[in-house]
């Protein structure tokens, strides 16, 4: 086959916001604690987030974005920016 007749592939998977701030935080190599301190927010408030229990709020995306250092859309909105979220670690 030549180059130009590969077509490319499609996303099938999505990614929550939880999803998106766990696979953040372990591409770090951060534990929720060391977040917890990075973030300003707490250890219990991480896992709810990370296990979609409670919803994110404009607050929480900020505070978590400037702790990973990208975007607060690439934590609000991971189903559009997971390609960002793969280069952010």
């Amino acid at each position: 086959m030549m180059k130009n007749e590969f077509k490319p592939a499609k996303q099938h998977a999505t990614l929550s916001t939880g999803e998106a701030i766990r696979m953040l935080r372990e591409l770090k190599g951060w534990t929720q604690e060391e977040l917890a301190k990075r973030s300003g927010l707490n250890a219990k408030n991480i896992s709810l987030l990370e296990n979609n229990k409670v919803d994110i709020g404009k607050k929480r995306a900020e505070q978590l974005a400037h702790a990973f250092k990208v975007h607060p859309a690439i934590i609000m909105f991971p189903e559009y920016e997971s390609e960002l979220i793969q280069k952010a670690a």
